[in-house]
């Protein structure tokens, strides 16, 4: 189901998007696929999560952050989650976290850790302001914990605070969590879950060759309304999650 937008308020294509550092199911580091696959979807921002830079062979040690920037011509934000001392002296340090995309420009950006239990990985909360026609656009980049419930609640709570009051805003991430669960309740009850509102059910996002589970969102906060959301299939092998494109209707 679709909703026809509001021709008097401005439409964004956001897009979340769970990169498994630019490797995909197919075993192939690719980051021109993740580069084409966004391009062709006509995202004006994405929010990327999964993001290397420097960090391992795994990705060739690419600041890939910067490398997508470069192939798409946007502007960047980045946040790093895992912050790692360099592995010789005066190389890079080793990062790896979340990043905003965005064909518009971006005026300010922060990145936030979140809370953390022993031995848990350290997540976060990227912000970025993004200037949509004029209009300070907040945009929030999720990636909660994998194996802990405990910690996700928690993450979801400081989530919800963090973004607060924010207008026009909007939440994109993956959860680590299916819809039924306590965590995208309390995230539901904050914001405008899209999938919910305009397709009237999630659509499985995890794994690519055989999707099964909606653990990828995109949150509409105050001032946004969703008209369109999907998974973008077309290039599956380009990660382990398919992408989620939605338009959302800017009204404040």
């Amino acid at each position: 189901m679709n909703r026809q937008p509001d021709a008097s308020a401005p439409a964004i294509d956001v897009m979340s998007f769970n990169i498994h550092h630019g490797e995909g199911v197919d075993g192939v580091l690719d980051l021109e696929r993740i580069a084409r696959v966004i391009r062709s979807s006509g995202a004006e921002v994405v929010g990327l999560q999964e993001v290397d830079r420097h960090f391992d062979r795994r990705s060739q040690w690419a600041d890939q952050a910067t490398e997508l920037a470069r192939l798409l011509g946007y502007h960047l934000a980045y946040g790093a989650n895992l912050d790692l001392a360099p592995p010789a002296p005066g190389a890079p340090r080793m990062q790896y976290g979340t990043a905003v995309l965005s064909r518009h420009p971006i005026t300010r950006s922060r990145n936030t850790h979140l809370f953390r239990s022993p031995g848990e990985e350290q997540r976060g909360l990227l912000q970025a302001e993004i200037d949509f026609r004029g209009i300070p656009l907040q945009v929030f980049v999720a990636h909660l914990e994998l194996f802990s419930e405990t910690d996700r609640t928690q993450q979801v709570k400081e989530v919800i605070e963090l973004i607060g009051d924010a207008a026009p805003a909007i939440l994109l991430g993956d959860f680590n969590a299916v819809p039924e669960t306590p965590e995208i309740a309390a995230v539901r009850a904050a914001f405008t879950d899209c999938w919910t509102v305009v397709e009237g059910a999630p659509a499985a996002t995890f794994p690519t060759d055989a999707p099964a589970e909606c653990i990828d969102y995109v949150f509409a906060g105050p001032g946004v309304r969703p008209v369109r959301i999907g998974p973008v299939t077309g290039e599956p092998a380009a990660s382990d999650h398919l992408p989620v494109l939605a338009r959302l209707v800017v009204t404040a």
